[in-house]
């Protein structure tokens, strides 16, 4: 595996072959306990390429390796009133099992900050699981660090309420 061609590129969400590896992708995050531990429905994933699509917020960093899909990163431009300028938040991070351990989140992540940067971005933001020691791990390599608010306050937290 080490010796197969690595190929780390931004998604065209109008291509087959990239919208198909998005889909495979994903769905392998899907089923892993880190991301819910089920498949997504069918017509979810028939119809995520073209929504991702109609967003021009929203980019989308796959992994290949030896051409098989192995990696995908979708991220979403917000922006940081603080600062005045965009952001990129990374919202999905996933390597599919059999290519883990050849470094392709670093890869991935790296091509997310060259599009940060082209984008004026002032920083990226990330949610990951307490639990997820893997990818913390990962995120705190390429140069990510939990908050940057007074401990004193407490740790930000993510919350939701389903629509």
């Amino acid at each position: 595996m080490e010796s197969a061609e690595i190929l780390v590129l931004q998604a065209s969400y109008t291509n087959p072959v990239h919208a198909e590896a998005i889909c495979l992708v994903l769905n392998h995050y899907a089923e892993d306990p880190m991301g819910g531990g089920e498949s997504l429905p069918a017509d979810v994933l028939q119809q995520l390429p073209a929504e991702l699509a109609k967003r021009s917020f929203a980019f989308s960093v796959l992994a290949f390796v030896g051409g098989e899909p192995a990696g995908l990163v979708n991220c979403f431009e917000g922006f940081s009133t603080f600062a005045c300028r965009p952001l990129v938040n990374v919202h999905d991070v996933a390597v599919v099992a059999k290519f883990r351990g050849l470094g392709l989140s670093q890869k991935m992540l790296q091509k997310v900050e060259d599009i940060a940067r082209q984008r004026g971005c002032c920083k990226i933001t990330l949610e990951v699981l307490e639990g997820n020691d893997i990818a913390q791990a990962s995120y705190a390599k390429f140069g990510f660090a939990a908050g940057m608010f007074d401990p004193a306050h407490g740790r930000m937290q993510f919350w939701i309420k389903a629509l």
